[in-house]
């Protein structure tokens, strides 16, 4: 690995008199406006005179080292953040804590050439353009930083160890390379860019989703009792929960003594998910990143546990299981577990003319009017409801056991044959489309909970896919099906269902 490293000059002497005779020409941009200034110095004192913003209190404030400070000054300039956000930031995970600040924002940016050691001595002396024996002195003392060789040492070993990650990832995207990281990586949304996936992410980002699934007791506390009663898992382990959204299920994994807990998500609830956390003091515990996973870096090479509230409607809706499995392949340790561990999708047949009649037949007569057209609209419309529990005339059939553990993305696409046990004599006007979830791998206490009609509501509620025509049935008798499920092409987020019954067939769309 060290082979592929640019060799160091032994001597900094030609570097140092460049520095030197360009001086005195120096020309730095404000941070916080358009304003251009000569010197460090004056930046950093018109930043604080004019903007309130004193750049070394920061510094000491948050307790940046070198790599800190860089991030910070990338991140203003790049995010064109206000003063007010920025001395509003408060210690902990600070919002410019990714690598991706590394990048410079500004090409040799004289801000970045200053050592963070020095900054508040620097800065402490006003320098005209023309004081160039004071740049001098600073340039004598940044030369002191050879007396940090070791800090600076351990600094690049960890650099050395990020080349390597980037290698390998080269290596799998340019050589096809046969890595445990591959399969994942032609899924259909890890390809997916920032901008054609921000409309999702943006969604998580509204506060009351995130009050809908919090009280969604079913959801919360199943999470929450299979970590608690299940502690002998959690303990000592390093946990990844993609998708954390406010972090609840981040805190349940530290309670349950996890010694590491890494929270990703891309949307804005992250920022709100740093505060919760902190507000709990669990933040030496946990670590939050915003991004996508399938385009950050963890900070750890393997993760022990991942958890993940990734269920949509239908089970699948939303693809987000595609970025588990991802993280899966990526991150997860060679006897790793992944929470929830396993997954069924059921159908059950249901008897509702009334429903029936009022979603088809409306259509005949609107205030006098033929609106016929209209059900052929209607009905490829999957319906996302509460259905009475009494209006299921059928024994519920499993039509896909899904294994976190092993499956992989192109499995999530799947026909399967099924056959309806009716329990009533009656019309088939509707086929009902649920799931349940199991906490069970490795666990003595196992967990489940499901989203059928007859369970403890849920804000996944039920899926019911309309028949254009009702079939009659008779107890006793089974009714034969086929059901092909898929993402939509034009959406990897979406589903498209095809259900043929009985020799019927209809293709819905979930959206």
């Amino acid at each position: 690995m060290w082979d592929d490293v640019p060799e160091l000059s032994d001597s900094d002497d030609e570097q140092w008199q460049s520095m030197e005779e360009g001086s005195e020409h120096i020309t730095v941009p404000c941070l916080l406006c358009d304003r251009t200034l000569t010197s460090v110095s004056e930046t950093v004192q018109h930043c604080k005179a004019d903007h309130g913003v004193d750049i070394p209190d920061l510094v000491q404030k948050h307790r940046l080292d070198d790599y800190g400070y860089i991030k910070m000054i990338n991140y203003i300039r790049t995010t064109k953040v206000s003063a007010e956000s920025l001395l509003l930031t408060s210690n902990g995970p600070l919002p410019w804590d990714s690598d991706e600040y590394m990048k410079p924002a500004l090409p040799d940016d004289p801000l970045l050439q200053i050592d963070v050691e020095e900054l508040s001595e620097a800065t402490a002396v006003t320098l005209s353009p023309a004081a160039g024996d004071q740049v001098s002195l600073l340039l004598q003392r940044a030369r002191q930083a050879e007396d940090r060789a070791q800090r600076a040492e351990e600094a690049l070993a960890r650099a050395m160890d990020d080349l390597h990650k980037l290698k390998l990832l080269a290596q799998g995207l340019v050589l096809n390379a046969d890595t445990s990281r591959g399969p994942s990586r032609s899924g259909a949304i890890a390809e997916l860019r920032e901008d054609e996936d921000e409309a999702y992410f943006s969604s998580y980002g509204h506060y009351s989703i995130h009050e809908e699934m919090l009280k969604d007791k079913v959801r919360t506390e199943s999470y929450r009792d299979f970590m608690y009663r299940n502690m002998e898992v959690f303990k000592g382990k390093v946990v990844l929960d993609v998708g954390c959204g406010t972090g609840i299920l981040s805190m349940f994994a530290a309670k349950a003594g996890a010694r590491k807990v890494i929270a990703v998500d891309q949307s804005e609830i992250i920022y709100q998910a740093m505060d919760i956390v902190r507000s709990n003091k669990l933040e030496d515990t946990i670590t939050l990143i915003k991004g996508r996973i399938e385009e950050i870096d963890l900070p750890v090479e393997k993760v022990d546990i991942i958890i993940s509230e990734w269920m949509g409607y239908f089970l699948l809706f939303e693809s987000m299981l595609d970025s588990v499995l991802y993280a899966r392949d990526w991150y997860l340790a060679e006897d790793g577990l992944v929470y929830p561990d396993r997954c069924n999708i059921s159908l059950a047949a249901v008897g509702d003319t009334q429903k029936h009649s009022d979603r088809i037949a409306f259509w005949d007569d609107v205030y006098g009017f033929k609106m016929r057209c209209m059900k052929k609209a209607v009905i490829p419309e999957a319906a996302v409801e509460m259905l009475k529990p009494e209006t299921v005339i059928s024994k519920p059939a499993v039509v896909k056991t899904i294994d976190c553990g092993s499956v992989t993305v192109s499995e999530l696409e799947f026909t399967v044959d099924f056959s309806l046990k009716i329990t009533a004599s009656t019309f088939c006007t509707a086929i009902v489309g649920y799931f349940d979830i199991f906490f069970d791998k490795s666990c003595g206490n196992k967990v489940m909970f499901s989203t059928a009609p007859d369970c403890t509501k849920t804000h996944w509620k039920q899926v019911v896919f309309l028949l254009e025509s009702p079939i009659p049935v008779k107890t006793g008798e089974e009714l034969p099906g086929q059901i092909t499920v898929h993402k939509n092409r034009k959406d990897p987020r979406a589903l498209l269902i095809t259900l043929d019954i009985a020799g019927r067939k209809q293709t819905y769309s979930l959206q």
